[in-house]
């Protein structure tokens, strides 16, 4: 990876003509050293460069962060010079290289990503293939390698409880976001087709039948694949604990990594592998799901955490990721009193805030209770995010409302708010489906 450390360390291009030269640097920011909840913003920087000179092209980090640059593209973009390019570091008194005297045409280009990986970038246009639903890649020809990037599907969440009077009841654990992973690979290792798995967003759980009826789990995220002999897999969320009808917790999902997240119990489901999820993962694990009043875990590649719920209950919002699904937010419940508990957003993507969810709103508990809002649906910039928690009722004979969906692209669904008497709990959000993306250079 390209770390930086102090407030004098840079990158720096040097270029041997006056052509123009385009960079763009992605790059995250966090505490130096890092701190669990702590959070970690995401921020580009674009640099035209047109002269023969030394140009710092990603800027310094603040006194006591560092700064991670995901990945950087140098782009000759001048029309008829080419140009020598060295990329350096240097911490503001020794200067060493990166990549040094690469020659660009015009229209040539590389990048460096955040495994250490140089990889050429051709003038040719590069092909490249959508997939939103099971198919078949076909290799396109003159081409050296390809990006694959899988995202799994969102979960459903949870459906939320049923009770009549003094009695506890639970709003549905939020489902977890899908994970993002993304592979380079030269395309002569790869068949004339390979075949490309999307996965199913999850259903969300029914509500507790009236009478005291506990809301059912929701069901995982879809794991989405490129190659029949699985060169890349994401993995979708786990599904949203059901609203318990006692004074059992409710747990969130936990978010997709390479494997699917786990379904939450009495307490946050954990995030998919290949590593232990925690309350701040990087790398490809995915985010545990929650069962306190705090944000469920945030994730760098992996998907965010569902929301869960205390026994008391007190409700946490869905978990943020910087490039996987988010996760949903948990249902709003009912306290001993009785007395209504509200709902939680659901978390965001392109986003690694640790104290709000971001996604798609919460619903409100009260007499006439709302659903939650949809997450917002993902592109090829950002995966989609978590729907928001329905609201719960003490109305005799009041439903409680639904959870918003997740968005498209890997969102995690929202819990349904728990019922009064024989209004049904509300239904869990489903999750937002998965895609896979294979660009040829």
């Amino acid at each position: 990876m390209l770390l930086l450390t102090t407030t004098s360390s840079k990158i720096q291009v040097i270029t041997s003509t006056a052509g123009q030269i385009a960079v763009h640097v992605d790059y995250i920011d966090a505490p130096n050293p890092v701190t669990p909840g702590a959070s970690f913003p995401g921020d580009q920087k674009n640099t035209l460069i047109s002269s023969i000179a030394t140009t710092d092209v990603s800027g310094s980090p603040t006194s006591g962060n560092m700064r991670n640059v995901k990945l950087l593209t140098v782009v000759n973009t001048d029309a008829t010079l080419s140009n020598v390019i060295t990329l350096q570091h240097t911490d503001g008194t020794t200067a060493a290289p990166i990549v040094s005297g690469r020659s660009l045409a015009p229209g040539d280009g590389f990048q460096v990503d955040d495994t250490g990986r140089i990889s050429s970038l051709s003038s040719q246009a590069a092909d490249s293939q959508l997939f939103t639903a099971n198919g078949n890649w076909i290799k396109p020809p003159n081409r050296t390698f390809v990006v694959v990037e899988c995202v799994g599907a969102g979960a459903g969440g949870g459906g939320g409880g049923n009770g009549t009077g003094a009695v506890v009841r639970k709003g549905g654990g939020g489902g977890g976001g899908g994970g993002l992973q993304r592979r380079t690979m030269p395309i002569s290792q790869l068949g004339s087709t390979e075949a490309v798995v999307v996965g199913l967003g999850g259903a969300g759980g029914a509500g507790g039948a009236g009478g005291g009826g506990s809301g059912g789990d929701g069901s995982p995220g879809g794991i989405s694949t490129f190659g029949a002999s699985v060169y890349v897999q994401a993995g979708g969320g786990g599904g949203g604990k059901g609203g318990q009808a006692s004074a059992a917790a409710t747990g969130g999902g936990g978010g997709g990594g390479i494997n699917v997240g786990a379904v939450g119990t009495t307490s946050g489901g954990a995030g998919g592998g290949p590593g232990p999820s925690s309350s701040s993962t990087s790398g490809a694990t995915g985010g545990a799901g929650s069962a306190t009043t705090s944000a469920a875990s945030i994730s760098e590649y992996g998907g965010g955490g569902g929301g869960g719920s205390t026994a008391t209950p007190a409700t946490g919002s869905g978990g943020n990721s910087q490039y996987g699904g988010g996760g949903g937010g948990s249902g709003g419940g009912v306290t001993v009193t009785p007395a209504i508990v509200q709902p939680q957003a659901g978390g965001a993507s392109n986003s690694t805030n640790s104290t709000a969810g971001g996604g798609g709103a919460a619903g409100s508990s009260g007499t006439t209770p709302t659903a939650g809002t949809p997450g917002i649906d993902g592109n090829a910039i950002r995966s989609g995010s978590g729907g928001g928690g329905g609201g719960s009722t003490i109305t005799a004979n009041t439903a409680g409302a639904a959870g918003g969906a997740g968005g498209a692209v890997g969102g995690g669904g929202g819990g349904g708010g728990a019922g009064e008497g024989s209004g049904i709990g509300g239904a869990g959000g489903a999750g937002g489906r998965g895609e896979v993306r294979v660009y040829a250079y």
